[in-house]
């Protein structure tokens, strides 16, 4: 069974293929700076800032005293058991 389209010009087909190049061609920049190095870190950099600002500020903007509560008891008692641990361990 043939196709029923009419028969398309060489400049047509020539014109398409010029156009499709042209999107693949987009398209494949558009990759390759989505994946490059700087790209990703700025990404990943704005998105940790974004959830540290979350955490520590309300809607208002003030800070939110429980959690940098938490978060400072957290380190200080990180803090204080590194300091047994080489007492412990440094006792020579």
């Amino acid at each position: 069974m043939a196709s029923k389209q009419p028969a398309r010009a060489p400049k047509e087909i020539e014109a398409d293929l010029a156009a499709t190049r042209s999107r693949l061609s987009r398209t494949v920049d558009e990759l390759a700076y989505r994946v490059s190095p700087d790209t990703l870190k700025a990404n990943a950099l704005a998105s940790i800032k974004g959830k540290a600002n979350d955490a520590a500020f309300d809607a208002q903007g003030q800070p939110r005293y429980d959690r940098l509560a938490k978060v400072l008891g957290g380190v200080s008692g990180a803090a204080l058991g590194l300091g047994l641990l080489r007492r412990v361990f440094n006792k020579g």
